[in-house]
């Protein structure tokens, strides 16, 4: 079976650009080559970067330093920033990975401020040494073979902290902004610092794929990276961990039957519980098929001793189940889960719409049976005064009569 390479981030105590690249550097990749791809990136200040082996709370890190001669450049525009990076010649993948990053950050500081990403003017994060840091994060990755990008909640501190527009609530305002655009999970944490920064959360809202625990992983390397200070009671690191894991296949189609349908290879993902309620359910099937499960149930069943409980079951495509599992795990703090392969046979369909009252409504075509879409015959009910089976019926006949 192909394998993927993976690097999941362990954000315990936050993730700043300088904390990520100094993680992905004690990892193991080549300090020269990733200093080489970033000075690609035209910058009109000489820059250097250091890198040293620093103790945070007993434990050993690598901190990063880039050095700009005379002072940083206080202010960017995004559209600068992009510019230059798109014209720098860099690898394909460090290019896309640092181009999604600035641009998914000139969103959400546009809609903070009220004005276009492409005029949006960055502060801290286009100041040279932040600009170094994302580059250079983006081609670790690349000089490490990552294909995959994944992390774990991101810590965050409490109070306030002062910034180019002032003081601003911890986290900023940024900071949960990039997190809500892609519904990271975050962790409180007792102290009154700045834990994750825009330029961390940007780089994780960008580039991850998903967040979580470590997924199942043939390790390779990790590394920590250090932040700039100590932190009462916690290193000030963020970890990484790469790690080989088996390339999703394509899910797997027989030819078609003779009656036209198609055998897919799925994933039942299931449980079974007996210490959750009714509510804690139905909320645990809503966030399964948030999760990308084609389905998701409870079943009642009676376990040992006699006592009452429900098997919760998801089905999904192969490349979804660490997520699927996952939500499970979360959802319903089972100790465990069953992952058993299926077969699918799906009969073959086709799509159409009909006019029920002046409104449309979808049709699912089989050779047994045409089904109306019952979204599409509420909204039609709701808005006729008409009971939804009627509906129903109306848009069968319709369809019938051609």
């Amino acid at each position: 079976m192909p394998t993927s390479t993976l690097a999941w981030f362990h954000c315990f105590s936050g993730i700043a650009g300088d904390m990520a690249l100094g993680a992905l550097l004690d990892a193991g990749a080549p300090l020269d080559e990733v200093v080489s791809l970033c000075r690609r990136v035209s910058l009109e200040e000489p820059w250097q970067v250091r890198a040293e082996r620093v103790a945070r709370a007993g434990l050993m890190g690598t901190r990063v330093h880039v050095d700009v001669d005379g002072g940083s450049a206080p202010h960017r525009r995004a559209s600068e920033i992009v510019d230059r990076i798109g014209s720098a010649g860099l690898p394909v993948r460090v290019a896309e990975r640092a181009l999604a990053t600035f641009g998914l950050l000139a969103e959400v500081e546009g809609a903070l401020h009220g004005v276009p990403a492409a005029e949006v003017t960055f502060h801290e994060v286009g100041a040279t040494d932040s600009i170094v840091d994302t580059v250079g994060v983006c081609a670790a990755l690349d000089l490490l073979g990552v294909d995959e990008v994944r992390s774990s909640a991101l810590a965050q501190g409490h109070g306030t902290i002062r910034a180019a527009h002032g003081v601003l609530p911890n986290p900023p305002p940024a900071v949960v902004a990039l997190l809500a655009r892609v519904g990271a999970p975050t962790v409180p944490v007792d102290v009154a610092k700045e834990l994750t920064t825009p330029t961390g959360a940007a780089l994780l809202a960008a580039l991850a794929s998903g967040f979580g625990p470590m997924p199942a992983l043939t390790l390779r390397s990790s590394g920590f990276g250090a932040g700039g200070r100590d932190l009462p009671g916690r290193p000030n690191l963020v970890q990484v961990v790469i790690g080989e894991r088996e390339a999703v296949p394509a899910p797997a189609m027989s030819p078609p039957s003779e009656d036209g349908g198609s055998v897919e290879t799925l994933v039942m993902v299931e449980t079974t519980l007996d210490d959750v309620t009714g509510e804690q359910l139905g909320y645990a099937i809503e966030r399964l098929l948030a999760a990308g499960a084609l389905d998701a149930w409870a079943t009642p069943a009676v376990m040992k001793k006699g006592r009452p409980g429900h098997v919760v079951s998801a089905l999904a495509r192969p490349e979804l189940v660490d997520d699927v599992r996952s939500t499970i795990v979360a959802e319903t703090g089972t100790l465990g889960v069953r992952i058993v392969p299926v077969q699918r046979w799906a009969a073959a369909r086709c799509f159409d719409e009909v006019d029920v009252g002046g409104f449309r409504v979808r049709m699912k075509i089989s050779a047994e049976r045409a089904k109306p879409e019952f979204a599409d015959v509420a909204a039609a009910a709701a808005a006729l005064g008409l009971p939804a089976r009627e509906v129903a019926r109306r848009a069968e006949v319709a369809w019938a009569s051609g």
